[in-house]
């Protein structure tokens, strides 16, 4: 297939001040676009100017959620744009796509169209330190018809923005509320795919504790409402007595790159031994209680490695670390994120470099 490209003809001003950028506001003046149809394929690739799509109001993504995202970033280094496992992005993207009957792209190919955007759009890379262009690959069913049934018409894009920090307190450990009502995956379910419905499925959990002023919620599973399994917008791990836990993929929590990159530098550079296993949260506050609890963090391309300092529980509280970073919660964010600036060598060859 060939890429079309098409350039903006009037260029936004690009942001003076980068360590106000925030996260997911502003956007840059190119996109990547390409549409489906059953019996025709992927078709139309096109670099295009950022804009508004128009879609049809019985369009079968605003009624039934058909469809599914990613989320990687682009660093500015010395040496040139660095991309992270861009290659796992998009085949997780598949993944997504074959739980939500949607139709398989050529990873490939849409690595190749994301390099050519990413080369017109390199003046949009922050340079500020800590900051970076997240980029967010979409997949939408966009046939006009009101059915419950897989679309025949999908429309894929890629669209680009500058981002400061995830959360607006940066690296200070987060406190975090273990949600007990509601559940947001079960194993069977979507849990393991990055689709916009569970993401729906949190935001009622997420405002209550954002309104009692937590960070983040830590969901439990779906059946028994009694073991850990991850935050809304990160997978989680416990540093107990000298390891690290973190649940294991079952089908109900997200396979995150990050999540997997932390895990190889744990027990390859740091030789932390990592348990993947089922953990009760009554055992997190057990352990919490005998001195056995070390550290908490969450993982995730947005977030990074980010520190938890406290964790409430029904009526319980507990503050971890001290309240602040544990040692190799920071070993793990200095290092991850030194690999993906260039600022430390990458010996797993997880870096892309533009």
């Amino acid at each position: 297939m060939n890429l079309e490209i098409v350039r903006a003809k009037d260029l936004k001003l690009k942001p003076k001040d980068e360590t106000k950028l925030g996260f997911g506001r502003i956007f840059t003046d190119h996109m990547f676009s390409m549409q489906y149809k059953t019996g025709k394929g992927w078709y139309d690739a096109k670099i295009r100017p950022y804009e508004n799509f128009s879609l049809s109001p019985a369009c079968m993504v605003l009624h039934y959620s058909q469809t599914i995202f990613e989320g990687l970033k682009a660093y500015d280094t010395d040496a040139g744009i660095n991309l992270f496992r861009p290659w796992d992005n998009f085949k997780r993207l598949n993944v997504s796509g074959k739980r939500m009957c949607i139709p398989e792209i050529d990873e490939k190919f849409a690595l190749e169209c994301l390099i050519e955007l990413l080369g017109i759009e390199k003046d949009w890379v922050p340079k500020t330190e800590g900051t970076s262009l997240y980029i967010r690959p979409t997949i939408i069913a966009t046939d006009p018809f009101l059915g419950v049934k897989e679309g025949d018409e999908y429309l894929f894009f890629i669209i680009l923005t500058p981002v400061g920090a995830y959360y607006a307190s940066g690296l200070e450990p987060v406190n975090i509320y273990v949600e007990d009502e509601y559940v947001r995956s079960v194993i069977g379910g979507t849990g393991f795919t990055k689709t916009g419905g569970n993401y729906a499925a949190s935001l009622a959990a997420g405002k209550y504790a954002h309104d009692k002023g937590f960070s983040q919620v830590l969901w439990l599973d779906g059946v028994e409402k009694k073991y850990v399994e991850e935050v809304g917008s990160m997978n989680i791990f416990f540093k107990i007595r000298g390891e690290l836990l973190t649940p294991p993929l079952m089908g109900s929590i997200l396979p995150g790159i990050t999540r997997d990159s932390v895990i190889k530098l744990s027990r390859d550079m740091f030789g932390v031994n990592v348990r993947e296993e089922r953990i009760s949260i009554a055992d997190i506050f057990e352990e919490n209680a005998s001195g056995g609890l070390e550290e908490v963090f969450g993982t995730g391309t947005a977030a990074v490695v980010s520190p938890v300092g406290g964790m409430t529980w029904e009526d319980k509280s507990i503050k971890v670390s001290g309240g602040k970073m544990g040692d190799l919660t920071a070993k793990l964010y200095d290092t991850l994120t030194g690999i993906q600036y260039g600022k430390i060598k990458d010996p797993f060859g997880w870096i892309k470099t533009l």
